[in-house]
């Protein structure tokens, strides 16, 4: 068998995590270079003049202890805020790994191999689906071992026999087509909103 590659895939919010290490590093680099007019002995009040350092310092020196409590609790407002947004970012740059699509290798014969597109079997298994009476929508998915199909139904009445249905075509399709015989998930993705109100 050959060896299946490996993607990740991020949320677009891991771009968004990006700004915060961005603004870190200018940050870095803006008073790294402070640091260097310093060292080639620029005067102190000029190098205060371009980047305010020493009167942050100075303003942060004399501060004092006493906070009042409305500062506190805007203190602590902005913390809870920041943890949650930067730890959505955090669960956001996180990779998820999963296997890449392959082809779908039929049995040998003396003219060569055949192999089938896995956008073929998805599109195989998506036709015979969607030719069920209470299914308004499909979406199939080919994982080289198995077959996830995703289906939307107009009703919820019935909802075991309908699944157990579009699991039979979708293999009685397969089986048809003169394909493997694969293992075949079928997940309930919603309900047809025009007959949402047969939930309640």
């Amino acid at each position: 068998m050959l060896r299946q590659r490996i993607r990740a895939r991020t949320s677009r919010l891991g771009w968004l995590g990006l700004v915060p290490v961005l603004l870190l590093a200018l940050i870095l680099i803006w008073y790294g270079l402070m640091c260097v007019l310093l060292a080639v002995k620029v005067s102190p009040s000029t190098v205060n003049g371009i980047s305010g350092y020493r009167s942050v310092f100075d303003a942060l020196a004399g501060a004092g202890p006493l906070v009042s409590p409305t500062a506190r609790a805007i203190a602590a407002g902005a913390g809870l805020l920041a943890f949650v947004v930067f730890g959505l970012l955090l669960l956001a740059q996180i990779p998820r790994p999963y296997l890449a699509r392959g082809e779908l290798d039929l049995e040998p014969s003396e003219g060569g191999r055949t192999t089938v597109e896995p956008r073929a079997v998805e599109r195989l298994a998506e036709a015979a689906a969607i030719g069920h009476d209470a299914v308004s929508g499909v979406h199939a998915r080919y994982g080289t071992e198995d077959l996830a199909v995703l289906v939307s139904l107009r009703r919820a009445d019935g909802l075991p026999a309908a699944l157990a249905e579009v699991r039979q075509r979708v293999h009685s399709a397969i089986s048809t087509h003169g394909l493997p015989d694969l293992p075949v998930n079928v997940t309930l993705d919603g309900f047809d909103r025009q007959h949402g109100r047969e939930l309640n």
